[in-house]
């Protein structure tokens, strides 16, 4: 399954580039030993609309513009499910499983997802209640891929 991540926002050079670089490329070499293949970050810019659901909308239909069909839709979104780790391997290699081809998972603008984007997900996932700055969301990220794979591998990484 071809995982791609979907960023509304630029990351800029700096420390929080480099850690997130390392782990999508630990990503990139773990994965395809457990049928994932890291097709890399799209990223778009934020939307230009005057209110928080114009540029929520517009932002949305970007990245609906890019999904083909059969493609899994994972959002990262404060109201969404907070998994475990290990939850969130058994969702992604579930869904590698089942058949899906593509898996996009789509990190947001500072006004999140619009409600019609949230509905049409196939998994709307939290990294807590708190609000994470986008950088280090895409840290975060990296490293859950990473460990991910790992965990579908059998690999001690995830030791918890």
């Amino acid at each position: 399954m071809k995982l791609t991540i979907h960023a509304v926002g630029r990351m800029k050079s700096g420390p929080e580039k480099e850690l997130g670089d390392r782990y999508y490329e630990r990503f990139a070499k773990t994965g395809p030993a457990v049928g994932l293949e890291f097709g890399g970050i799209i990223e778009t810019p934020e939307g230009r609309g005057q209110t928080a659901d114009e540029r929520q909308r517009e932002e949305g239909r970007k990245l609906l513009g890019t999904l083909q069909a059969g493609t899994a839709l994972l959002l990262l979104d404060e109201r969404g499910k907070n998994l475990s780790s290990k939850e969130l391997a058994r969702q992604i290699g579930s869904m590698r499983d089942n058949g899906r081809k593509a898996l996009v998972i789509a990190i947001g603008g500072p006004d999140g997802h619009p409600v019609e984007l949230r509905d049409k997900a196939d998994l709307v996932l939290s990294f807590g209640a708190l609000t994470w700055p986008h950088q280090l969301v895409r840290v975060l990220l990296g490293e859950q891929l990473y460990r991910t794979a790992t965990i579908l591998a059998g690999h001690p990484y995830h030791r918890a």
